[in-house]
């Protein structure tokens, strides 16, 4: 049967959630939120393209996240996190929603997240939170206008409280916005920058730049880098929130998405660092993928420096101990592994992410092995405002297992785009391509390429993490078992139909 989508005010009744049950009766003329005084704050860090493995706790690159090791080593971290799809606007509608990529409402980067279905953001500002994000939000991408404020969506008619923020600034991606702009949309940062007469700097670079082989340092000082723009502009979020109420922030960092346009300063960092050569590379020189590894790398530690300037922030505030902090990434990226750039493809660098939350009752130093999805976080985000996660939600709240209360949360998860999905049981990896038409290669806004016929991939991530032998056909067993897993409706509730407005 097929059912249609639900409204926020009827998602949130059929959840139990109005601003009723969660606010108490007037106290000398002021009304109080529920344990608003109890409640954390929550920050979460979300760089744009992040993959998995790149963090200094791994010995086997030389990469640099202090300020991320050490909020792992007094968090928890999740080895085996997966996004519930490798694409920027899919990604984010499944994080927004807390459903799974078959029933999030966005199958590729060509739809506007449909504003009727229910974000968590909403929830969470039900509940009295003061929510707001700030950066590229990737929630109406195809629109490509932000207003030079940040705050205007779907071009220029919808607002960000339509997606439930309290307050924000949106941003377009590196290439979206230097798009735009040439067009006469001005974002922003692209507003920033003419402010301080460098628009068409920023613009010449990139008019000269081949995405990944342009490694040259951007002419940009490092106070106008998009980066550090998108920072400064969540500290004043912060500090700008009301008094008296928990607060949400989201920081979406273009970085460390391509092209690899990086500072003098940050690239002065990493002169002589050598990283391993990517697995299963042909397509450019030793040298070009060092200098390219070097940048994203110079990214990375970029953002990590800003996690260490919040955490100063809120140790100033005095609200360190009641803050909640997450880091994670929408997807990840290839960096020439199979001779593959950027994300779409079913492969552990761009579908793994890293994960750590730290916080409040949370477990320290705690590594958990078994399979994530960022899609939890949703679910997660909702109980720790003291709600139950919406039954139209498919994501599972992380709560129980960051304070120790389970050991056990998801046997399995999924992620997909376009022709394949996968499922992942913490060990082996299933790949299934729908059969169809052949297509021509893909760009790096669609999905992998659709083989003629359906056909299965399995990897041992335990023996085989770089994912070079195909074991299908030796363990035809474990292919059942999985493609079980995999072809059942994962949602907890009967399926809803979504349709964008586009």
């Amino acid at each position: 049967m097929q059912m249609r989508s639900l409204n926020r005010r009827e998602f949130l009744r059929t959840a139990g959630l109005t601003a009723a049950v969660i606010a108490l009766p007037d106290v000398c003329g002021q009304r109080l939120y529920a344990r608003a005084d109890k409640r954390p704050n929550i920050l979460f860090f979300f760089p744009d393209q992040h993959r998995f493995d790149w963090l200094g706790l791994n010995p086997d690159l030389p990469a640099r996240t202090p300020n991320l090791d050490a909020l792992a080593g007094g968090g928890v971290r999740f080895a085996n996190a997966l996004c519930p799809s490798p694409l920027c606007a899919p990604s984010r509608a499944c994080l927004a929603s807390g459903r799974e990529y078959d029933r999030c409402g966005v199958a590729s980067n060509g739809q506007n997240y449909p504003v009727e279905q229910t974000t968590f953001y909403t929830l969470l500002r039900e509940s009295g939170y003061h929510v707001t994000g700030c950066g590229k939000f990737d929630l109406a991408k195809p629109s490509k206008s932000w207003g030079r404020d940040g705050k205007q969506v779907a071009g220029g008619k919808d607002k960000l409280d339509l997606w439930g923020f309290s307050d924000g600034i949106d941003n377009g991606g590196k290439h979206d916005g230097v798009g735009a702009y040439r067009r006469k949309t001005v974002g922003p940062y692209m507003a920033f920058l003419e402010g301080r007469k460098l628009a068409m700097v920023h613009v010449n670079d990139f008019a000269g730049r081949s995405n990944y082989k342009s490694t040259e340092p951007t002419a940009l000082p490092d106070e106008a880098y998009v980066d550090n723009w998108i920072a400064q502009n969540g500290l004043e979020l912060i500090r700008q929130a009301p008094k008296g109420k928990p607060w949400f922030l989201q920081i979406n960092f273009n970085g460390p998405h391509e092209p690899m346009d990086i500072t003098k300063r940050m690239k002065d960092r990493w002169k002589g660092v050598e990283f391993p050569p990517p697995n299963g590379s042909t397509n450019i020189g030793v040298a070009k993928h060092n200098e390219i590894r070097q940048n994203y790398s110079a990214m990375i530690e970029n953002i990590d420096r800003w996690l260490g300037v919040y955490i100063e922030e809120l140790k100033k505030r005095g609200e360190y101990e009641n803050t909640l902090i997450v880091y994670s990434s929408d997807h990840g990226e290839m960096l020439g592994d199979k001779s593959r750039w950027g994300k779409s493809v079913p492969w552990q660098p761009a579908v793994g992410v890293p994960l750590v939350i730290s916080g409040p009752g949370v477990s320290r130093g705690k590594v958990y092995e078994d399979p994530t999805t960022t899609m939890d976080l949703a679910a997660t985000f909702v109980d720790y405002a003291g709600l139950p996660a919406p039954a139209q939600m498919d994501s599972r709240s992380l709560k129980p297992l960051l304070e120790g209360k389970t050991d056990e949360h998801r046997k399995l998860v999924r992620s997909g785009l376009g022709s394949w999905r996968l499922v992942f049981d913490g060990r082996y990896k299933l790949i299934k391509y729908s059969g169809g038409q052949a297509k021509k290669k893909n760009n790096k806004n669609k999905a992998d390429e659709r083989p003629s016929k359906e056909r299965f991939l399995l990897f041992d991530l335990k023996q085989d993490p770089l994912e070079n032998n195909d074991l299908a056909e030796k363990l035809p067993q474990i292919v059942r078992r999985l493609a079980k897993a995999l072809d059942r409706n994962w949602g907890l509730t009967p399926l809803i139909i979504l349709k964008s407005k586009d």
